[in-house]
């Protein structure tokens, strides 16, 4: 059981009090924050994070298949999910990812706005 990030803060559950995640929502917190966390950014652990952001510096013919490398690498180690593809579209607010993914049998899919 985690709590549960919305916009990077922690959000209410409506009550008083801040709302929870559980199994297939806490692994996609742990997706997206795996995606969008910057490869390197962490001294401690170098290897945590992706490298999506060098997505823009690519053609956009390469970008599917970078992306999907990339999430292949940003999620190595997190057990039971392989990683089933990936979709990039630019659209006017940055470059969108899709990462779609299995999990126990599920077909599970994330998807974020790259940082500018």
């Amino acid at each position: 059981m985690s709590l549960l990030l919305t916009n990077r803060d922690y959000a209410a559950d409506g009550s008083g009090g801040v709302a929870v995640i559980r199994d297939g929502e806490e692994l996609l917190g742990e997706v997206l924050f795996r995606l969008t966390a910057r490869r390197g950014s962490f001294p401690f652990l170098p290897r945590l994070g992706s490298r999506m952001d060098r997505l823009r510096r690519a053609k956009p013919a390469d970008w599917e298949n970078l992306a999907r490398q990339y999430a292949v690498e940003a999620l190595d180690g997190l057990d039971g999910v392989t990683v089933a593809g990936a979709r990039v579209s630019r659209e006017r607010d940055g470059l969108w990812v899709t990462v779609e993914l299995l999990w126990q049998g599920d077909q599970l899919a994330v998807t974020a706005r790259l940082e500018e």
